[in-house]
């Protein structure tokens, strides 16, 4: 249906409509809009309802506006740019004056809801031990990749590892991203221009059967549930968060199956149950919590981190002295990194490790290979022996 336009009279160019049931100031609503010429053809821009504000006189001289700018050639020459030039200025207004600071009080915010609480918390710490000291009082526009470099510079400097500046860098990043989501900043993000520090953060360390028995031995003297979550990621290959969400619900212990949800690389897998596990959980499930999580804090609510207990006792067995490289100390993560090691070296393809791993591409699982040094050397034996 062609839509009923009045003209308003004694006013070239400018036409309304009327709601149909709305009122406003004792007549129908009415919906402004101006009809003029551009390049040859006629053009429409709608402006509003009365009801918001619109009046005649206002779609006028804006009109008459935007026919000088045509004749001039500067300024918008529609309704819609001269909108768009108003947004920006906008956002140049609110870049110009909004801090790194300020910005930041939004977007951790914003993150407190979306990440788990250790990166919640880290990303405050850096903030207050990093960010805010160098360019808290900045604002947006002022923060330039040189800022960065020497942020990058100042935290390596002063000890903290490559991956430390790397992880410090990525919030700057989802903090410049929040902003522009949000029309607080218009430019480009100055992190894209930085060089990251490189470095092999991948653990190298896995534990020996002895160190293994001796580490879970010593956890059964401290916490039993301490003992059985370590159990769990070291026979299992759990990550420790998978372990706090693991609910009685995924666990089939008819098909020795644990169905693991909502994992770190966003594909749900199925972890497979030893027989010292399943009977472990079967011990367990004699005394099922209120919650339905397998495991549960002190306070009756599902865990959200590993107890310090599991440090205290590393530390007491000696499996970190001496040790100054992070990647070869000995960390809850350990586990499940001596997981994935140990069935390398029984001989188990890569191909298969990468499904028991839940990792989203074989290159993580590549890391292993050097821990079958026999499998590949019969692999070159093969191909000598067969195009020799």
């Amino acid at each position: 249906m062609a839509t009923n336009w009045i003209k308003v009279e004694g006013v070239k160019g400018i036409s309304y409509r009327e709601h149909a049931t709305r009122i406003f100031k004792k007549h129908k609503d009415r919906y402004f809009a101006a009809f003029y010429k551009l390049d040859g053809k006629t053009k429409c821009e709608a402006f509003g309802w009365e009801s918001d504000g619109w009046t005649t006189e206002k779609v006028v001289a804006i009109l008459q506006e935007l026919k000088q700018n045509q004749k001039t050639g500067q300024g918008p020459h529609t309704l819609a740019g001269k909108r768009e030039q108003a947004r920006k200025q906008r956002e140049k207004e609110a870049e110009t004056t909004a801090t790194f600071s300020e910005i930041f009080e939004k977007y951790i915010m914003q993150a407190k809801q979306d990440k788990s609480v250790s990166s919640y918390k880290n990303e405050v710490c850096f903030f207050k031990n990093w960010l805010q000291p160098v360019m808290g009082e900045l604002t947006m526009a002022e923060i330039t990749p040189d800022t960065l470099n020497s942020l990058k510079k100042t935290i390596l400097e002063n000890g903290r590892t490559p991956r430390t500046a790397t992880y410090i860098l990525a919030v700057v990043r989802q903090v410049f991203n929040y902003a522009k989501n949000y029309n607080l900043y218009l430019g480009d993000n100055p992190v894209s221009k930085i060089k990251k520090p490189t470095c092999d953060n991948r653990r190298i360390r896995f534990l020996t059967k002895k160190e293994a028995n001796a580490l879970l031995e010593y956890l059964k003297g401290v916490s039993r549930q301490l003992h059985d979550m370590a159990f769990l990621s070291l026979y299992c290959g759990l990550r420790a968060g998978e372990i706090f969400s693991l609910t009685w619900n995924d666990v089939d212990f008819e098909h020795e199956i644990l169905s693991i949800k909502d994992t770190k690389s966003g594909q749900n897998r199925n972890a497979i149950m030893t027989p010292d596990a399943k009977k472990m959980l079967e011990e367990n499930k004699r005394n099922p919590n209120s919650n339905g999580f397998v495991f549960i804090s002190t306070v009756g609510t599902k865990t959200n981190a590993v107890s310090k207990s599991f440090a205290r006792a590393v530390e007491a067995l000696g499996f970190n002295n001496g040790i100054d490289d992070p990647r070869q100390k000995v960390v809850f993560h350990t586990l499940r990194h001596t997981y994935a090691s140990w069935l390398v070296m029984s001989g188990v393809d890569l191909y298969t490790v990468q499904k028991l791993m839940g990792h989203s591409t074989i290159s993580m699982t590549e890391r292993y290979s050097h821990l079958a040094p026999d499998h590949l050397k019969k692999a070159v034996k093969m191909l000598v022996a067969n195009y020799a």
